[in-house]
């Protein structure tokens, strides 16, 4: 638990926190209030976050820099961000390959109250599902709705707006890869996103009636790694989700050219496999 009253940012920064850690379960729990994560799992390897409920912290389940990661069954509501999967630099590993599925992510619009300078700080509020700077993440089979900005977010390290002062470690991955998002199930949302530029972006593109599409990408992408325009095939971000739609916001260029077309998603990536927790290791 870190709950102190309701959500404040003089409250403690995680709720349930195993970091560098191998063969990891968190089962059955709850956590609340937390100014950071309330279930936070950091640099570690073979994880699964199942049945729990997060509810009022800044980052209901954080994945940061974790290897093999299952993330199911779980509630996430009345947090600012719902599930976050984030690859963030000048740590022990990188994170790659998170499985996040059949979890019930609804209505994540508390204002963001954690401490300035920390990670989830740059999280919008509103919030459903984001995916940041990591690869080979699975996004499927879960219940996506009402939350406000977007119900799922992918981004690149640019889009965060934290900066290491040390400065940040050349073998840094900054970019989104593989990330396959499918057989979800959106609902509402994207129609109050936080901050200014997404709110003028949504007015400007849908109208003041409207809302942004389910699936917000900031459209940072590695120019140096194209294949006829197109990342390889490999690091696609791919969408096999029904009508859900992909608005790509243009970052790079300060949402001057934001776009809908659907086209470069149109692909599948291989199905990741089920993580085994490995007793005695």
């Amino acid at each position: 638990m870190a709950w102190s009253g309701g959500p404040q940012t003089t409250n403690g920064a995680y709720g349930i926190y195993p970091v560098r850690s191998r063969n990891v379960l968190i089962e059955d729990s709850a956590s609340y209030g937390a100014s950071d994560a309330g279930i936070y799992v950091g640099q570690s390897v073979n994880v699964i976050v199942r049945r729990c409920h997060v509810a009022q912290n800044v980052a209901g389940i954080e994945i940061e820099n974790t290897i093999n990661a299952d993330v199911y069954e779980n509630t996430a509501t009345g947090n600012s961000g719902g599930i976050l999967v984030f690859n963030m630099p000048n740590l022990s590993q990188p994170g790659r390959s998170a499985r996040v599925f059949n979890n019930r992510v609804n209505a994540n619009n508390l204002g963001n109250f954690a401490a300035k300078g920390a990670a989830v700080a740059s999280v919008p509020a509103g919030t459903g599902v984001a995916v940041n700077s990591n690869s080979k993440v699975e996004i499927f089979d879960n219940d996506i709705g009402n939350n406000q900005t977007a119900n799922l977010i992918i981004s690149a390290y640019f889009s965060t707006n934290y900066y290491n002062k040390p400065g940040i470690d050349p073998h840094y991955d900054p970019y989104p890869r593989s990330i396959y998002v499918y057989d979800n199930r959106f609902a509402g949302g994207g129609d109050s996103p936080d901050g200014l530029e997404l709110k003028t972006l949504k007015v400007a593109m849908f109208g003041l009636n409207g809302h942004l599409p389910d699936i917000l990408w900031d459209g940072y992408r590695d120019e140096k790694n194209l294949v006829n325009g197109l990342p390889p095939a490999a690091e696609r971000i791919c969408v096999n989700n029904g009508a859900a739609i992909v608005l790509n916001a243009d970052g790079p260029h300060k949402y001057k050219n934001p776009t809908t077309d659907m086209a470069p998603y149109r692909c599948e990536l291989p199905r990741l496999p089920p993580v085994e927790l490995r007793t005695g290791t």
